[in-house]
């Protein structure tokens, strides 16, 4: 005997990973660090090919980093950046800060987009454009960018042609 049933409708049964406040989140720029604070000082320092790693050498810790616009109950976002390592076992976010440039002007994010989209970035660091309005009634965002140099130092400021 064969029994036909109609499928069973699917419903999703765990928790949303992301939650509703979140508009826009955009991965982008890398990082590097040697964990060694004197590699930094001395950019040619460890590239000589007779020298051997010794047992005592902190792995060199890499990632990316993340712009997340998070939508406030009043309307306006704030956004956040966070530095995200790679490791054996995947990702993992290592530090979380508001960007209070933006927060401070109670925006309206309209779009958040990395420097390039094709998934390579040639130095480490990150550019990436914030749209936004300041007046929700406004017909055209304002562009911002969000930059993190090769040493790490940020910068937020309106882009300018």
């Amino acid at each position: 005997m064969i029994v036909c049933a109609p499928p069973a409708p699917a419903f999703a049964q765990e928790p949303a990973l992301i939650p509703d406040n979140i508009i826009f989140v955009t991965s982008t720029g890398y990082w590097e660090e040697s964990g060694d604070p004197l590699n930094v000082l001395d950019p040619e320092s460890g590239k000589t090919a007779d020298k051997q790693p010794d047992a005592t050498e902190v792995p060199v810790q890499r990632g990316y980093y993340k712009l997340i616009a998070v939508r406030q109950p009043e309307g306006n976002a704030h956004i956040f950046l966070q530095q995200i390592a790679l490791d054996a076992n995947g990702p993992k976010m290592i530090s979380s800060a508001e960007l209070d440039e933006f927060s401070a002007m109670k925006v309206y994010v309209t779009d958040i987009r990395p420097e390039t989209s094709n998934g390579v970035v040639r130095q480490p660091g990150l550019f990436a454009t914030v749209y936004l309005k300041t007046d929700p009634t406004a017909t055209e965002p304002e562009t911002w960018t969000v930059l993190i140099d090769d040493i790490g130092d940020i910068k937020v400021e309106r882009e300018t042609n």
